[in-house]
């Protein structure tokens, strides 16, 4: 099977037909990715297959979250190598998209990768998620914040829940352990002003990888002392 049969029956099993154009993207951004992985650590799988797989697939699985609309305004926190913003990026066009990463190296691959794939509507913060939350041009004016792989949910919903914007989604990528990580959670999405909306689990298409969608929406402005200061939410969860 080619690496464009790959994408095009993966994405047709989470419920959306890729155009050609979108194909040639992906795997464009596919190309540049391992290229600048030999320079720099952005994934360790190297494998191509796989990488249409387990970044790919697994960031348009998003898409089977009914929340998640082709407008508005995204943001993609500890983006990393882009999963899974880009991609949601090249499936809905309209939606305007923020990668937020704490590494310069890692937004200046994204940058140029954005290019090459000629994404508009596409803004780059390199920073960290607890500052940013707290800068008034990112605070609570975002309709869907979404992070992948990033921390504990008890953690990433304090450095999630702040961009999004009352009657937003935070539209989290968890492994199997969902269920554990919600009864851990569960304070920090109350007090942040969150409400759990929607939980699916997923098989990724080609393998028997499954893992958890979680959705979160922002029923309440958050207080004020929310996000804390840099380090705090990790070393002192709510």
């Amino acid at each position: 099977m080619t690496l464009a049969t790959l994408l095009k029956e993966g994405s047709k099993e989470l419920g959306i037909e890729l155009s050609e154009k979108q194909i040639d993207q992906l795997l464009t951004y596919k190309d540049i990715l391992l290229e600048w992985n030999k320079k720099m650590n952005l994934t360790a799988i190297e494998d191509e297959q796989e990488v249409i797989i387990k970044h790919f697939l697994d960031s348009i699985s998003c898409i089977k979250v009914q929340q998640l609309k082709n407008n508005g305004k995204a943001i993609d926190v500890g983006t990393g190598a882009g999963f899974p913003g880009i991609p949601l990026k090249v499936i809905f066009p309209q939606l305007k998209v923020t990668l937020l990463d704490s590494l310069n190296k890692r937004i200046n691959f994204l940058k140029e990768v954005c290019l090459q794939l000629e994404l508009e509507d596409m803004e780059f913060v390199h920073g960290r998620a607890e500052d940013f939350g707290q800068d008034k041009g990112h605070r609570e004016v975002y309709d869907y914040a979404v992070a992948r792989a990033v921390a504990p949910l008890n953690i990433l919903v304090e450095y999630c829940l702040p961009f999004v914007k009352v009657g937003g989604f935070f539209v989290c990528q968890k492994g199997k352990a969902l269920d554990e990580e919600l009864l851990e959670g569960k304070r920090a999405i109350e007090v942040l002003g969150g409400k759990v909306v929607d939980q699916q689990h997923i098989t990724l298409p080609f393998s028997d990888i499954t893992h958890s969608i979680l959705v979160i929406e922002k029923i309440k402005q958050i207080p004020t002392k929310y996000p804390r200061k840099a380090g705090k939410p990790s070393k002192n969860p709510l």
